[in-house]
């Protein structure tokens, strides 16, 4: 079955978030690991677009990120992880 584009974009979010987790557990054991610092920095940076990437056209992801425009966006719109392809 074929994925909508937001389920793409939440599984790149999803798989870049645990890069990210990862190369940073990694890092409290070697915090001098230039390859390591160099892979954190590349994903965390990706993740940070992907997430400004999907907020954009599908709102927020957490709540803090809902915002408050006159309106609690994270109850009156789908939840993330309520995805169309289920």
């Amino acid at each position: 079955m074929p994925k909508s584009e937001k389920t793409k974009l939440m599984c790149r979010i999803q798989a870049l978030g645990f890069a990210v987790t990862e190369a940073s557990e990694y890092l409290d054991s070697h915090p001098t690991c230039a390859e390591a610092l160099e892979y954190f920095d590349k994903h965390n940076e990706e993740y940070k677009q992907a997430v400004k990437e999907y907020e954009e056209a599908f709102g927020p992801i957490t709540a803090s990120s809902a915002g408050s425009d006159r309106k609690w966006k994270w109850v009156t719109e789908p939840f993330p992880w309520e995805g169309e392809d289920e």
